[in-house]
């Protein structure tokens, strides 16, 4: 398969002081990381495409490595999480799809013991879309004080 070439990663880090109760003494963090990267299978239609989900797992552990790293440090703090994929106009939700489980897994892993389904979300765009990441809690999916979504996009993306 293809190597997965990025054109370019954006760091958000939001610090949130309160939600209209009182003011948090250490403000809440949650951050997203996302990479833009080329679509191998854009323009065109290619039969077998799985195999680049395996070019995308060390993209995938970089990137849950690297939101680890700018939330703290502390993989144990961190208790929510989600996932999605931008895909450009002449790419297809299935392109988007390759991420489910490189970002998925990834994620899961770096934060150690985290055991439910990282929450998804996949669309077509042109460059400046922007998409709502759904965001459940690491452990049960159900909980539902961690239903919440984080708006993303890259500005000249994807």
């Amino acid at each position: 398969m293809p190597e997965v070439k990025i054109r370019k990663r954006l760091v958000i880090v939001e610090e949130i002081f309160h939600e209209g109760g009182p003011v948090a003494a250490v403000p809440h963090k949650r951050a997203a990381i996302l990479a833009v990267i080329e679509n191998p299978f854009a323009g065109r239609y290619v039969e077998e495409i799985s195999g680049f989900m395996d070019d995308l797992t060390p993209l995938g552990v970089t990137m849950a490595k690297d939101l680890v790293q700018v939330l703290g440090g502390d993989a144990s703090a961190i208790d929510g999480y989600g996932k999605g994929a931008i895909i450009g106009a002449a790419g297809e939700l299935e392109h988007g799809a390759l991420w489910h489980v490189p970002g998925g897994y990834a994620m899961r892993e770096a934060l150690g013991d985290a055991k439910a389904i990282v929450p998804s979300t996949k669309k077509v765009g042109g460059p400046g879309t922007r998409i709502d990441i759904p965001v459940t809690h690491v452990n049960a999916s159900y909980v539902r004080s961690h239903f919440n979504a984080m708006e993303v996009g890259v500005p000249d993306g994807p």
